[in-house]
């Protein structure tokens, strides 16, 4: 989450009475993450998420974010679709962007996951896949395979301004994750960024998955790939807990499972969800505006977790 794009308490104030929500009491800009504007909007019946869609969020790709969300939501999993309007609306304009008023779930985020905790979000991910068996919308993954070479070549030398040597370093990562990568893999619907800061907990139990916005169609096992990067390392990519990182494998295999030939590409599957992270993260660094207020990532924190992985049997 970030925010963009200014939005003044009188325009906020029109645009929720489109709604039967209530009036506007408050709104405060998050600054966590990159991708997009959003607001904590409280009004006098409710709390809500006011999310304007900026960057890698296409228009033309909401509606089918919406399905995904009403689809999983049906079936009882914690997600927040959108509200919709007196005309039963759900994606609206404001400020010249596409934006949706998202039900508040309640939790928090955990920034250093425990083994139960872990399990609770494998579960959740597992149960999820089962719930998108029979979504039959598809979308191309946006930041997938096919598109690590292009970006790093966008990022080109100025990669080095982070750190010396650093577009050679990655050029050599990238060309050792697409010689191995699997192409026989069963593939479905993934959330494909389900962070810590994408899973609200309350205890040990999962209580909301939010931020659906890089789903897509890719390798389903890629989802626990980027889960078991995402959580098994501290936020600096220095130190790895093994712990956590089989807790987030038990409480998957609990609920849907993993092939032998799954289990077997993991590590592939992860070190591309490290290149995957590193470049996006990467170019947010050398591209994010000087007047966002925005959470900066440091990139090399992922570059750390791939050379873990390169040297360590993290999946046996």
């Amino acid at each position: 989450m970030a925010v963009y794009t200014p939005v003044s308490a009188e325009l906020l104030a029109a645009f929720l009475a489109r709604y039967d929500v209530g009036e506007l009491v408050s709104s405060k800009g998050i600054a966590e993450g990159v991708e997009n504007t959003n607001y904590l909007v409280d009004t006098t019946t409710d709390r809500f998420i006011l999310t304007l869609y900026e960057k890698r969020v296409e228009g033309g790709d909401l509606p089918y974010f919406m399905d995904l969300l009403d689809h999983l939501a049906a079936r009882g999993n914690p997600v927040p679709p959108a509200i919709k309007d007196r005309d039963g609306i759900s994606i609206q304009m404001l400020e010249g962007r596409p934006a949706c008023l998202i039900q508040f779930l309640p939790g928090v985020s955990v920034t250093h996951p425990t083994p139960a905790q872990a399990f609770a979000a494998g579960q959740a991910m597992g149960r999820m896949h089962a719930a998108l068996a029979d979504f039959t919308r598809e979308r191309p993954n946006s930041m997938g395979v096919a598109t690590w070479q292009p970006l790093l070549e966008r990022c080109g030398a100025d990669l080095d301004s982070i750190a010396p040597g650093l577009h050679a370093e990655a050029s050599t990562m990238l060309d050792t994750v697409l010689r191995d990568w699997p192409s026989d893999l069963p593939t479905a619907t993934i959330h494909a960024d389900l962070f810590p800061d994408n899973v609200l907990m309350r205890g040990d139990q999962v209580s909301g998955l939010i931020d659906f916005y890089f789903a897509c169609t890719d390798i389903r096992a890629f989802d626990v790939a980027i889960l078991h990067s995402a959580w098994s390392f501290d936020a600096e990519g220095r130190s790895v807990d093994s712990a956590v990182g089989a807790a987030l494998i038990d409480g998957y295999d609990s609920s849907f499972g993993l092939s032998d030939a799954e289990r077997g590409q993991l590590g592939t599957l992860a070190k591309g969800a490290c290149l995957r992270f590193f470049l996006s993260r990467a170019w947010d660094w050398l591209n994010t505006p000087a007047d966002a207020l925005v959470t900066r990532k440091d990139p090399l924190a992922y570059l750390r977790r791939f050379q873990t992985y390169a040297t360590d049997d993290l999946f046996p």
